[in-house]
């Protein structure tokens, strides 16, 4: 079901779609909140906060930068800690060690598990291609190299805006729209041209912020009502549910 209060014809003017990776092409977002909470779990404990539970994923966690996904976390809690340095160890208790510490997490539930596309999500893309639309990955993990070879679609993707190449760059993280705005011109276009794919309350605010074409949100567990709000132009379950609004398509 599409939510919002407008249609995809929109989508009939794309040139490129800019896909988000956790949570749109892969559902790795899953494996980004078991870690999160493998993290945060005995963190929030040895202070004597209230738990860790998934709605503090959706309200401080999702689509941030590692790093400000710690700072946020640890502010909603009124934790203070040191700042440290990205060269931090993993055991370290500051804001780098935290975030490197969620990172050792992550990618053990890579190894240990893999990564397997959405299968609409693979369709969709699919058929953009097939549609002659240009497409890239814009993602604030800094394992977004990683996780598209595991998924087997590293291959499909000439342009990746990942958190090294945002740092490497001096971008700014989502809600800001720089990293999506990076991603349409190494494509060669300009926001205007480009629809936008999100499942983040930052990653949609990112997208509306930018100016671009359309700013679709993937309801994975934010909800639709709160998509809308933060900036999609519309909220799907599927994204198989636009393809036949894609250049070419039936709608």
């Amino acid at each position: 079901m599409i939510h919002g209060s407008r249609d995809a014809s929109a989508l009939a003017d794309a040139r490129a779609i800019l896909f988000d990776l956790d949570g749109v092409l892969t559902p790795t977002a899953e494996v980004h909140m078991r870690a999160w909470a493998r993290l945060f779990g005995p963190v929030l404990e040895a202070h004597d906060k209230q738990p860790y539970t998934d709605d503090d994923y959706f309200a401080h966690i999702d689509g941030k930068p590692r790093y400000d996904g710690v700072r946020s976390m640890l502010a909603a809690r009124g934790i203070e800690l040191p700042e440290g340095a990205p060269s931090d160890s993993a055991d370290a208790d500051t804001v780098h060690g935290l975030g490197n510490r969620k990172d050792v997490a992550f990618n053990a539930e890579i190894d240990e598990h893999g990564v397997q596309p959405y299968p609409g999500s693979l369709a969709f893309l699919d058929a953009a291609e097939a549609a002659g639309l240009a497409v890239a990955v814009v993602t604030s993990s800094r394992n977004g190299q990683r996780v598209l070879a595991a998924a087997g679609l590293r291959d499909r993707f000439e342009v990746v805006v990942d958190g090294i190449h945002a740092a490497a760059h001096g971008l700014a993280g989502k809600p800001s729209p720089a990293t999506y705005v990076e991603g349409a011109q190494l494509l060669g276009l300009t926001p205007a041209d480009c629809v936008v794919v999100e499942d983040a309350h930052s990653g949609v605010a990112a997208g509306h912020a930018g100016g671009f074409l359309l700013t679709v949100g993937v309801d994975r567990g934010a909800g639709a009502d709160s998509l809308l709000a933060h900036g999609a132009d519309l909220v799907v379950d599927d994204l198989a549910e636009l393809i036949d609004s894609l250049p070419g398509g039936a709608a």
